[in-house]
């Protein structure tokens, strides 16, 4: 984030709270005539919009109208922990066969019959 962008956070808008990423949340301290505040996110490190939790992204959407409790809502036992996006890093998925993980498939079972026009 640059420096002229932190400045106006900091001038125009209050901190509301921050999730356990380190992104930090903050609303306009004067809302526009006839519209709701407007509600921003200091990204920790780089700017993806994966790495908000879905607790934080009620508020931030204005579904919310309050911010998530301190701890974050009660969570449901089959619920997992937010991750953000791994495309594209070394966490991502990657099949068998992949080229970044040997290249190697397991050879076909002969299950497999292609079509033949007769």
């Amino acid at each position: 984030m640059d420096f002229v962008t932190l400045m106006t956070l900091k001038l125009t808008a209050n901190e509301i709270g921050t999730d356990q990423f380190g992104n930090r949340y903050y609303e306009e301290r004067r809302a526009r005539a006839g519209k709701p505040p407007r509600r921003y996110v200091r990204y920790n490190g780089i700017a993806e919009a994966s790495k908000v939790p879905a607790d934080w992204h009620g508020w931030l959407h204005h579904t919310e109208a309050t911010p998530p409790p301190v701890g974050g809502y009660d969570k449901h036992v089959w619920q997992q922990e937010h991750q953000p996006n791994v495309t594209g890093t070394t966490h991502a998925y990657r099949p068998d066969g992949h080229m970044l993980k040997g290249g190697k498939r397991k050879p076909a079972t002969g299950d497999y019959e292609p079509w033949n026009p007769a």
